[in-house]
């Protein structure tokens, strides 16, 4: 198994002209895959951006030629309809001549709030995710089709733009229940900690395929690089302190206001401590490697602060892959 290394297109910090211009020179620095966030707001007011990410990946399909392209992740239960998440992602798979995975996931309070019909209970969230995977599984076979489930309805929707190859659909999860109910349906595993187990359970499934052989397990790590380690860490205290929250409160905080109230004690030292932080190259492998030593096979960066990307693509990016790939099985 070869670790493949990714790029994250970070909606929330870079405007669109931005993004694809990153897209491109993220391709020519030597990324295998491209994945972009798909937010209505950024976490905190400091990342200042969040333009739509399906546009933004239409035209780095067309400006990129080799890379693969993927939602990370995109809520396909309540801003956006199953029906509508399908026909997109068939659209974007043609655009991309067949680079494109759609990623999936139950998304968070903080996007999903903002057309007004409440966030429900997890539970529900999961149920939800699972009745719009069928759907946009059964839009993806073709044909005409009508549905009645508990949250969703589709009447005789139909995708006229079908790609010769299918999209694959990969699937954020974290416990027993995710792997159990998702497993089955996915193409590829997304997980947001490089836990080990998570792979074994998937593997130990009724999975559609297994990972390593036919199956991709995919997680993402932020970093900071910067020659100076000081502007390093300022920066991601000032941009991404929100991570240190845990996905499990993530997912339920509303505003960047309320991201920002709930990190308010997070010190730059304590995000120096989780986030690869300056210009040691080592220590940004070194924060990689429980990534493939638990088993995934991709594993996407996230270079933090929109003003950075243009430094970090040309000076840091290829050196970094090749330790990576040095290092990495």
């Amino acid at each position: 198994m070869t670790t493949r290394f990714g790029y994250t297109l970070m909606t929330e910090q870079a405007g669109p002209k931005d993004l694809v211009r990153f897209a491109v020179d993220a391709e020519n620095a030597g990324f295998d895959f491209e994945v972009s966030s798909d937010h209505y707001f950024p976490w905190l007011s400091a990342q200042g951006h969040a333009p739509y990410a399906w546009s933004v990946l239409g035209a780095v399909a067309h400006a990129t030629d080799r890379v693969e392209l993927m939602t990370y992740v995109t809520c396909p239960t309540i801003r956006y309809h199953p029906a509508i998440v399908a026909q997109k992602a068939a659209t974007m798979q043609i655009l991309a001549d067949g680079r494109f995975t759609l990623g999936l996931g139950s998304g968070e309070n903080l996007n999903e709030h903002v057309v007004g019909t409440g966030w429900p209970a997890v539970v529900d969230r999961q149920e939800m995710l699972g009745e719009a995977i069928e759907i946009i599984r059964a839009l993806h076979d073709g044909g005409l089709v009508d549905y009645r489930g508990e949250f969703f309805q589709v009447d005789s929707a139909r995708i006229w733009d079908l790609p010769e190859q299918r999209t694959p659909i990969a699937v954020a999860v974290t416990g027993d229940r995710g792997i159990e109910e998702f497993g089955p349906t996915a193409d590829h595993l997304i997980a947001v900690q490089p836990d080990a187990e998570v792979i074994r359970r998937w593997n130990a499934e009724d999975s559609t395929g297994t990972i390593g052989d036919d199956a991709r397990a995919i997680g993402q790590i932020p970093i900071c690089w910067d020659p100076d380690r000081d502007a390093a860490v300022e920066r991601a205290h000032e941009e991404f302190r929100w991570f240190s929250g845990g996905w499990d409160v993530n997912a339920d905080l509303r505003t960047t206001a309320g991201f920002a109230a709930a990190t308010q004690y997070v010190t730059p030292e304590n995000v120096a401590e989780s986030i690869a932080c300056g210009p040691d190259l080592d220590a940004i492998v070194d924060a990689v490697r429980p990534y493939w030593d638990a088993g995934f096979t991709d594993v996407a960066l996230v270079q933090i602060g929109g003003d950075s990307q243009d430094r970090f693509l040309s000076e840091a990016a290829g050196p970094l892959l090749e330790k990576l790939r040095s290092a990495a099985p």
